[in-house]
């Protein structure tokens, strides 16, 4: 089995399947045989998500991309929905906030700023309200904690509880949206 290595200053070992690749990471210290037995002892869960990934990229082949005036109105509609749920999310988290941008990102459904200006992807108003809104409360939340610590998710859950829901909703679809923009520069 073919895998990529990437080690880093992290404890464990951890296995991602990324459009349809193995990537491990690992350990500074660790080993290649130590790593090649992790992802031996891990093959069934390997083998079994590199197949949803295959199936997950036949269905992008199946994807129509959305027009260059789709993506238009989909952003008009975006600087309409999302400033909304960011004003009323930031109230209930107490945070202030900078400007609100909109784009189309390949990798990214959000992002804050150290100066707390937000950007968020015109392809979230393909997904359900909830899962906009998740986005939406995990970059507020870090206007309070600019990191993935216990403390920034101890702050997302309590704003938003269901978070793991909306948010694994947005992982599992996320190829097919992102499919959407084809293949535009």
């Amino acid at each position: 089995m073919e895998y990529t290595v990437i080690r880093s200053r992290r404890k464990t070992v951890g296995i991602q399947i990324k459009n349809g690749r193995v990537v491990i990471r690992a350990p500074l210290g660790l080993s290649d045989a130590r790593i090649g037995q992790a992802v031996e002892s891990r093959r069934a869960w390997i083998e079994a998500h590199l197949k949803q990934a295959e199936l997950r990229l036949e269905q992008i082949g199946q994807i129509t991309p959305l027009s260059e005036e789709e993506l238009r109105e989909l952003t008009l509609r975006a600087k309409q929905v999302i400033p909304q749920r960011v004003a009323y999310y930031a109230q209930q988290i107490g945070v202030p906030y900078g400007r609100v941008t909109i784009r189309r990102q390949r990798t990214r459904w959000g992002s804050c700023s150290s100066k707390g200006n937000l950007n968020f992807n015109c392809l979230l108003m393909l997904t359900p309200p909830q899962t906009l809104d998740s986005v939406v409360v995990h970059e507020l939340c870090h206007r309070k904690v600019m990191n993935h610590s216990k403390a920034f998710y101890r702050e997302v859950y309590r704003v938003f509880p269901e978070y793991d829901k909306w948010h694994g909703w947005l992982k599992q679809n996320e190829s097919a949206l992102m499919g959407r923009l084809g293949e535009r520069e």
